[in-house]
């Protein structure tokens, strides 16, 4: 069977657009990082940041090299490889592999597999694992980069065009977290998922709703703390009878200091303007007793700092479909409540 590969041919940031046509005022947009060359003034429309992968630009993208697995006990081992990540005919691809077929499978049961020397994530022993006969090594090889430190920003429109994998418990996703974390651990500084999908060709619900790749979404997270991510308020998904996996699609979303626009193939997907009191209002956390986190930031906090980008074929995970299902839209068919990590 042919490797299921996600394939990226366009990866753009333009600023925020405003009405007038000329630069008179200076955008909203802030950029920066080491691939961040500033103009003298930053003017609507501006294209700040663009890959069409004719080649891997190593000043632009950084590979994560980890283990942890993230809040949802996904267990690919993320690498810096060109069996797993490389630029080809001016599509970035991200190719998973088998790690026994690196070692073995008995490696899988009892080897011990120590990255700690280019390690990016030490969380859940993500740098040094030693297999048991109950907790294998990550058995998939795979690929995340992104551009924190090189390339962040606050406002602006990402446009990518991705044709996204098939194949069992695969999770690909282009999405964007805060590179300062201004106002505390996730998700209380937000998250912002471009697009997600999930690889399953036949993954269906009791109705025959497939919400594999036929399915693709877009998310904002956000909440004062873990269990009280709000997820489900900003999600929007749209259904392909011919599936995301088999042809390119446009993802698109524009940010900006009113709310979000979310966009595939041009066409108008959610929209986010949230009220006068932010997202604490939005969340209804008013009467909560809490204290909110985002007092000190606009009506878009926490989405009022710089973000940067990250592509990444992630492989399984755990949901909690049975714990959510009181509180959560049918639309949603059992979406994790954990970040992408």
């Amino acid at each position: 069977m042919k490797a299921p590969i996600c394939h990226l041919a366009l990866l753009v940031v333009y600023l925020v657009q405003s009405a007038k046509a000329a630069c008179d005022v200076a955008s909203v947009t802030t950029a920066s990082g080491t691939a961040y060359n500033p103009p003298s003034m930053l003017c609507p429309g501006d294209l700040i940041f663009e890959d069409n992968f004719n080649t891997f630009d190593e000043s632009k993208w950084m590979h994560e090299v980890t283990m942890a697995g993230g809040g949802n006990g996904k267990f690919e081992y993320y690498r810096n490889s060109r069996t797993n990540s490389f630029a080809q005919d001016g599509n970035l691809h991200i190719k998973p592999s088998y790690l026994s077929e690196d070692y073995s499978e008995d490696f899988l049961y009892s080897g011990t597999l120590d990255i700690t020397a280019e390690c990016t994530n030490s969380d859940n022993n993500g740098c040094l694992r030693t297999g048991t006969s109950t907790n294998i090594l990550n058995p998939i090889e795979s690929a995340r980069i992104r551009t924190l430190g090189t390339f962040s920003f606050k406002y602006g429109t990402v446009i990518a065009r991705a044709k996204l994998p098939g194949g069992d418990w695969l999770w690909p996703a282009i999405w964007l977290l805060p590179t300062d974390w201004k106002y505390g651990s996730w998700p209380v500084s937000g998250e912002i998922d471009l697009v997600e999908s999930r690889g399953n060709r036949e993954l269906t619900d009791g109705s025959g709703f497939n919400f594999g790749t036929q399915l693709a979404f877009s998310t904002l997270h956000w909440g004062p703390s873990p269990s009280e991510n709000q997820y489900a308020r900003t999600h929007w998904e749209r259904s392909n009878g011919a599936g995301y996996n088999n042809d390119f699609h446009t993802y698109k979303v524009v940010w900006n200091p009113e709310g979000f626009l979310f966009y595939i193939d041009d066409e108008l997907l959610g929209t986010l303007n949230p009220p006068a009191g932010g997202f604490w209002e939005l969340g209804e956390f008013q009467n909560s007793g809490e204290t909110n986190p985002w007092s000190s930031g606009s009506k878009m906090a926490p989405f009022d700092e710089q973000f940067h980008l990250i592509i990444n074929l992630a492989i399984g995970a755990t949901t909690v479909i049975s714990l959510m299902a009181p509180i959560m839209p049918e639309a949603n068919h059992g979406a994790t409540i954990h970040p992408l990590q």
